[in-house]
């Protein structure tokens, strides 16, 4: 029987994402990628730092089983074959079980996606994230000076994600944009019994449930999700997304409606292995606490 990735939660990765490649990069982004490939090559057996989706891939990889396979994480990067043996040597020496990789030498590597069937893509590449989520894949641009995550949920991946932009489309979004807040509360109080359409990462936080469903109906590995939702909403525009989210038949296991508050110091109680937001304000206060991600979508994205 061929190889196939279908029934997988699949998510593709970045070397700078997965691993701290910050000071190789200089090199690489100075274009000169002959001398990047010879650092790489000269430190081929010094494994890399943890990077800011690390210990995101870690925990999801850690649902596998010896006898059922859940998760995929594919390297699909900006990188040249030869230092792709680093990153590959890199994921054995923390026992990350990684067979796949794409390295493409300064290409845009997004095209992969596709016969990828990937759930997720996460990059330090901006243009690579917008090409992805362009695609239709939930990608978000990682910032590699963020929070590394805590070491106090080992058998707990917990994941936070914002609303609008994000989670749902950015309708509301729109309103709040041209016609301020009163407009934006009105708007969702008188819509609060419609669901709102689902946004760039539905797709993810819908694998991500099956993937508990399956963990949860069997022994497996002891592996939980935990999710939350962080959102600058506050009441009376807090209904929907709850009910747009049971519309799904998918529950959060957070809420958090901060009415404006700095989302930071909320997540670093929540202690979240990765936060997705549409908003570079928010998630630049955010990573300040945990590992965080960019997500260019909707209307504050618009170029």
């Amino acid at each position: 029987m061929p190889a196939s990735l279908t029934g997988k939660l699949v998510v593709a990765i970045s070397s700078r994402a997965l691993f701290d490649f910050e000071e190789e990069n200089r090199l690489f982004e100075g274009a000169d990628d002959r001398a990047y490939m010879k650092l790489q090559l000269a430190r081929l057996d010094i494994p890399a730092r943890p990077g800011v989706a690390f210990s995101l891939v870690r925990k999801l990889l850690a649902f596998n089983t010896p006898d059922q396979a859940r998760v995929e994480v594919v390297l699909l990067s900006r990188n040249d074959p030869v230092s792709g043996m680093r990153v590959f040597r890199s994921a054995k020496h923390y026992g990350l079980p990684i067979e796949r990789g794409v390295f493409t030498r300064g290409e845009p590597p997004w095209r992969y996606l596709r016969p990828l069937g990937a759930h997720l893509f996460l990059s330090a590449n901006e243009a690579d994230v917008r090409l992805a989520l362009a695609e239709g894949v939930p990608a978000a641009r990682v910032l590699p000076h963020a929070a590394r995550a805590g070491q106090a949920h080992p058998n707990e991946v917990r994941i936070a994600f914002d609303g609008d932009a994000v989670l749902f489309s950015d309708e509301a979004e729109q309103v709040f944009q041209s016609s301020g807040l009163n407009a934006f509360q009105q708007h969702e109080v008188d819509r609060a019994d419609t669901p709102l359409p689902g946004g760039p990462f539905k797709p993810l936080l819908q694998a991500l449930h099956e993937l508990q469903q399956h963990a949860s109906q069997s022994e497996g590995s002891g592996m939980r999700i935990r999710t939350a939702l962080v959102t600058a909403r506050g009441a009376p525009a807090h209904e929907r997304p709850l009910r747009t989210l049971m519309d799904w038949g998918i529950a959060v296991d957070e809420a958090m409606f901060l009415g404006g508050l700095p989302k930071g110091t909320f997540l670093r109680e929540f202690e979240p292995d990765f936060f997705f937001d549409d908003q570079t304000g928010h998630v630049d206060n955010a990573a300040q606490h945990v590992p965080s991600g960019h997500v260019a979508s909707g209307v504050t994205n618009a170029t």
